[in-house]
Formats: C-alpha cells, structure tokens, sequence
C-alpha cells in the first residue's frame, strides 16, 4: 500500500467518521445526565430526512441543517416526556423512536416526492461545499506536514471541522463547566444533586435537547454534504455504531474520537478494498462491509475490557417528599 493510498483512506476515514462523530457526543451528554438512549438511530435518520427534504425546496443546506436539528429536538423530546415526565422504560422509548423514524421517514418521502421514499438529489448551495484551507495549496507538497494538512484535513464541509471541534467544546463543558459538572452528578448521584437545589428535571430535559441538536447535525451532513440527498434507512445502523464507540470510549469525548475514527477507518478500507486477498482465503465484499458492524458486536459483546456507565443511568428519578 502506497502513501497516496494511506492519505485517500485516512481522507476518507474523517468523512465517514463525522456523522458517529456527531451522534457519539451527543449520546455522551445523554448518557452522563443518566438517560440511555438507544433513539440516537432514529434521531439521525429524521435529522437526515428533514435536512435534504428542506434543503430540497429552499435551496438552502443552512436551511436544511436548522430542520434537522428541530426535527431531532423534537424526537428528542419525546423521548424525554416518555422517559423523565412519565418515568417510563428509557430503552423501550428509544426503540420505539428508531421504529417511528423508520417508518415516518420513508412515508412522508414518499407523499412528497413519490420517488421510493427518497427526495431528489440535492445541488449547489442545497448541499455543503468543500473549503479549502488557508495556505493548503502551499504546503500540499511539505513532506507529512502537506500530507496532513494539506490532503486529509483540507477539502472537507464545514461540519466536519464543526464536529473535530465539537470535541474539546464538549471536554470543556463536561469537565470545566458548571452545568457539566452538574450534568455529570445527575447521572450518578440524582438524589444529591436535588438536595443541592438542583432541578434534576430540568437538567435532563437540557441534555436530551443537546441530545438532538447533535444528531440533528449529524443528520444534516448525511444527507447534505456526504450524500446529495435522502434515501431510505440511509443512517444503516450508525446510531448504534455511535453507541458501541461511546461504551467503547467509557463515556469520554477525546477517547470517542477515536473510536468514530477506528469505525470510519474500516468503512474507508472497505470501501477502498472490496475484495482482500489473504493468500489462503480472499475475503468478499459483504464481509468487508460488516467489519464496522462486527467490531462493533465484538465491543458490545465486552472485549474492551470493563465500561461502567454512570450510576444512574436509565433509572428513572422519583423527588423525595
């Protein structure tokens, strides 16, 4: 494998890593205020959905990108009646919000557009252009430094360096904020936080809205920058790959980074190498293609040591009187 080979794939990889990027953070600031949210799919799928269908009749991807957040939001805050107004069973309202999106998407497609549940391809200002870099041109040729810079972090949309960014705003408001401090407790130690005078109500519903803004981002640049549209169940299972990279971080926005990186690096290698031959056996196509979704089962199935999740999660809390 050639350097130009590693500097296309390693491009590649940032694309693909963007949208698990995007939805992994969100589920972290879902999770640290104890609310599991297994919904993050279907808030990705409708982000994704309202994002191209908007994008589609302003002309505006802006345009398209507010729809997806608002439209994830509002998943997002049923999921949060469901779960902290009425105490229900958080797994069971994230499940039904993944079978709601699904079935929603795809039949409100079809009535608008009448094209199989897809809107029309998206072009010029509905999609996100590339930008260029300051001073990429000039250092395209430095050795490492021009590779780096120049070929791999440059050509991007500007919510893909939205979402590297996102990472050290969500450290910084997790770790060195009040409001992250306190979110923090509410997922360990609820009861405490209310004795503090602490709105624990009031707290979660914040985490479920940062929740959906997002993934209503992430939805935004599937459909609006890595695709030129919407098609139907075009998420393919990237909320919960989201949610096995979050376990597989422990529930920390720099070692979530690279754990998106990880599963956008192998969707990058399969999509580079269809077919890879071992000299005894050549792997075909489909299990290049599952390898994001079987490292992903592998996580889940407890082979990266031992993840605790916050005390609190996905407990309901019930005020003292």
């Amino acid at each position: 494998m050639d350097i130009a080979t590693i500097v296309q794939i390693l491009e590649s990889t940032l694309r693909l890593a963007t949208p698990l990027l995007f939805v992994c953070l969100a589920g972290l600031f879902s999770e640290r205020a104890g609310i599991f949210d297994i919904g993050l799919e279907g808030k990705l799928l409708v982000s994704a959905f309202f994002s191209a269908a908007f994008a589609y009749y302003t002309g505006s991807a802006w345009l398209g990108l507010l729809a997806g957040i608002l439209s994830s939001v509002v998943f997002g805050l049923i999921h949060g009646v469901a779960s902290i107004t009425f105490r229900g069973n958080q797994l069971i309202s994230g499940v039904a919000i993944n079978f709601l999106a699904a079935g929603m998407t795809v039949v409100v497609a079809q009535s608008l557009f009448h094209q199989g549940g897809r809107t029309p391809p998206l072009e010029g200002a509905a999609r996100f252009q590339k930008i260029d870099l300051p001073f990429a041109d000039a250092l395209h040729d430095v050795p490492v430094i021009g590779q780096i810079y120049g070929q791999i972090l440059n050509q991007h949309s500007i919510l893909v360096y939205l979402g590297l960014a996102a990472v050290p705003l969500t450290w910084w408001v997790l770790y060195r904020s009040r409001f992250g401090l306190r979110l923090r407790a509410v997922g360990e130690n609820p009861a405490a936080v209310d004795t503090a005078g602490v709105s624990v109500v009031r707290l979660r519903y914040a985490a479920v809205i940062i929740t959906g803004v997002l993934c209503g981002i992430g939805g935004a640049y599937l459909s609006t920058s890595l695709a030129a549209g919407f098609v139907k169940d075009m998420s393919a299972g990237r909320g919960y790959i989201a949610l096995a990279a979050l376990i597989f971080s422990k529930w920390r926005p720099w070692q979530g980074l690279g754990a998106v990186l990880l599963f956008g690096a192998l969707e990058a290698i399969a999509n580079r190498f269809p077919n890879v031959d071992l000299g005894i056996i050549t792997l075909p196509n489909q299990v290049m293609t599952a390898l994001p979704y079987i490292l992903t089962v592998v996580i889940l199935a407890g082979f990266v040591g031992k993840a605790i999740p916050p005390r609190a999660g996905g407990e309901p809390y019930v005020k003292e009187r």
